[in-house]
């Protein structure tokens, strides 16, 4: 289904809400994606360890040193790598390509449709249904930018990569937002691997390694595509605390680790989805990303009881696609779920 709202015709404020907003200091957090409080151990002593250098500009030796480290963990060039304070200021460049008319996938994060939007880019919507796949997607073929997050947020939804690379055409750049690609098992259908001219794949650091506070990602991609997007961009606009993160967390060992993680977070996934059924709760199958997409008869009146309760869900209805019903939560330990399930229970669907 295509929705071709203009610029004048969408919702500022539900495009722009992020998960963040629902939870206040002391909740129990199933409403950001973030997975853990805090870096582990060792990437803060390695943070730490720079702060004596904050005095000085970054220079281009840690800029390089940070690329490099990105270009060898997915098998790229350097020159393939452009290094980004987190994935929404890699999303607020795009419109810097000049797209003529950009299509974007939903239902999925909503930054990128609100920078396209912003920049004056004219946009039209490609609503899937359930079980939304993008088996038997029509694209505009006047589309010459096309965005989709893979595992897709919220639904979850893992896309083949066949069914990525199926969207290309001549003159078009195809942008896989790949936030979450990290937490997947052996990070199965992503494209960064692939050295592909009209394809962008944007990383995010920030869920994985619980770096939100410091914004830090990269996008992959042909390097006359990425200068285009990096075009009247500030000096330093990486400060070396993020620089060291990127490096460090791309390094093998940090890469293993990131696995590792990834298959517990399958092992929560699993173990949590029969425990909200048994509530009587509506959960989207299959799941591959580190949060669930359920349906519940009254979402909003059951996100504000849970907020009372100390619990933090994310509200759906801000993403095109979905109407009222659906929230969004976190994939949690099982201590975590408890206290969700609790919750459910004492406040009734």
């Amino acid at each position: 289904m295509l929705d071709d709202t203009g610029f004048e015709g969408f919702d500022h404020a539900r495009l722009r809400h992020h998960g963040d907003v629902e939870a206040r200091p002391g909740m129990v957090d199933f409403a950001v994606n973030v997975q853990g409080s805090a870096p582990p151990e060792w990437l803060r002593e390695r943070l730490a360890g720079r702060l004596g250098e904050l005095g000085r500009y970054p220079g281009e030796a840690d800029v390089r040193a940070a690329r490099a480290a990105v270009a060898a963990r997915h098998g790229r060039s350097i020159d393939e790598v452009l290094l980004l304070a987190g994935v929404a200021e890699g999303f607020a460049m795009l419109p810097r390509l000049g797209s003529e008319l950009a299509a974007v996938i939903h239902p999925s994060f909503t930054e990128p449709e609100l920078a396209l939007r912003e920049g004056r880019v004219p946009v039209t919507r490609v609503i899937l249904e359930p079980p939304y796949t993008l088996d038997g997607v029509r694209i505009p073929e006047r589309a010459d930018l096309v965005v989709v997050g893979n595992p897709t947020n919220p639904t979850s939804v893992l896309h083949g990569a066949e069914s990525i690379r199926a969207l290309r055409r001549p003159g078009r750049i195809v942008v896989v937002d790949e936030a979450f690609a990290d937490a997947v098992p052996g990070e199965a259908e992503s494209l960064a691997g692939e050295s592909l001219p009209d394809v962008l794949v944007f990383r995010s650091l920030t869920k994985t390694w619980a770096l939100a506070g410091l914004r830090c990602g990269y996008v992959l991609g042909a390097p006359e595509v990425l200068a285009r997007l990096n075009h009247g961009r500030a000096h330093w606009p990486l400060g070396t605390l993020q620089l060291e993160a990127i490096a460090a967390v791309s390094e093998p060992a940090a890469v293993a680790e990131a696995r590792r993680k990834a298959e517990v977070i399958a092992a929560d996934r699993a173990a949590m989805i029969p425990r909200l059924r048994d509530l009587g709760i509506e959960v989207h199958e299959p799941a591959h990303g580190p949060f669930l997409l359920i349906r519940v008869p009254d979402a909003e009146l059951l996100r504000k009881k849970l907020a009372d309760k100390g619990i933090a869900v994310r509200r759906g209805d801000t993403f095109p696609g979905l109407e009222t019903g659906f929230l969004r939560v976190a994939v949690r330990p099982a201590a975590e779920v408890d206290r969700l399930v609790e919750a459910v229970r004492e406040v009734g669907l």
